[in-house]
């Protein structure tokens, strides 16, 4: 009963509610909920944020593998918790504007896409591992690029007129 109830719940939380059956884009769209996640833990102090971000990343792992199990094939497209579960990693320590939300979400998309090594070959991985991993390495990609963009508008803002 309790372990039907997780199969159940960690498919609905795999599919991101149903956002992982959008006919386009299904990552991009599955990414949304990450935003949220990200906006809610803000107050959180950084050490809490980045607790908090490596539990939703590591929890991504069983409740992918579950999906992936369920639909019968490996990285579903419809399995978008690993979007969303990791989103937070890309926005560690970074102020919640909303111009650096959009540049964040643009750049783990990106790098989600491009796969730069080791994420490519890590995804060959096994079950929700395999699913995940290439999703935690985009978002520390994108929070490299998003803190140094982050810092060029800074410098921009701050130079002498």
């Amino acid at each position: 009963m309790i372990r039907a109830l997780w199969e159940r719940l960690a498919f609905v939380a795999g599919t991101g509610f149903g956002l992982g059956y959008a006919p386009k884009a299904s990552g991009t769209v599955g990414t949304l909920p990450g935003v949220l996640l990200v906006l809610v833990t803000h107050r959180a102090g950084l050490g809490l944020e980045i607790a908090i971000a490596i539990g939703l990343a590591l929890l991504a792992i069983p409740i992918c593998d579950v999906a992936e199990r369920r639909l019968g094939k490996k990285d579903d497209g419809r399995i978008v918790a690993d979007e969303y579960l990791t989103f937070p990693l890309c926005m560690l320590g970074l102020p919640r504007e909303p111009w650096l939300l959009a540049v964040a979400f643009l750049s783990v998309r990106f790098f989600d896409v491009v796969k730069p090594p080791p994420a490519r070959r890590l995804q060959s991985l096994g079950g929700g591992l395999g699913v995940a991993i290439d999703d935690v390495f985009a978002s520390l990609y994108s929070l490299a690029a998003n803190w140094v963009v982050y810092w060029a508008v800074q410098w921009w803002l701050a130079r002498p007129a």
